[in-house]
């Protein structure tokens, strides 16, 4: 929700939490989105986790969250140095979701720079944390 408009939704899938850094590039989006969309995080019939995204036929819901690249390392505040530029990062996650669009799945996504409320039925739970070495973080 963006100023109480839904703005996008999706079935059973992938919620990524998108994080931008300043080294990151177009590649490290093209690589993330790769991993993220062949990783094998959804159970086959047998119970394991062996299929990715497309393989099980979920949707994905992309979210920027600048948040993830703090630095809370030192004292009781978060600092933001290590998130990338809002130039930069919106940039990159446009890039990102135009990417995404490309895949044989349904694709949704938050609104960069936005303050948003995010609902999520994590079912499992199951959550990771994937970054490419030069780069994005979901």
């Amino acid at each position: 929700m963006v100023d109480g408009e839904q703005i996008a939704s999706i079935g059973p899938g992938l919620m990524v939490l998108v994080a931008v850094e300043p080294e990151d590039t177009e590649q490290t989006a093209a690589a993330l989105l790769r991993k993220i969309s062949l990783y094998r995080v959804f159970s086959d019939s047998e119970g394991k986790m062996n299929l990715g995204l497309l393989d099980a036929g979920g949707d994905l819901l992309l979210v920027p969250q600048f948040t993830l690249a703090a630095d809370t390392g030192r004292g009781l505040r978060p600092s933001f140095s290590k998130a990338a530029s809002p130039v930069d990062g919106a940039r990159l996650f446009d890039t990102l979701v135009s990417l995404a669009e490309n895949l044989a799945c349904t694709v949704a996504c938050g609104r960069f720079g936005a303050d948003m409320q995010v609902e999520l039925i994590n079912d499992g739970p199951v959550t990771f944390w994937l970054q490419e070495k030069s780069g994005v973080s979901a």
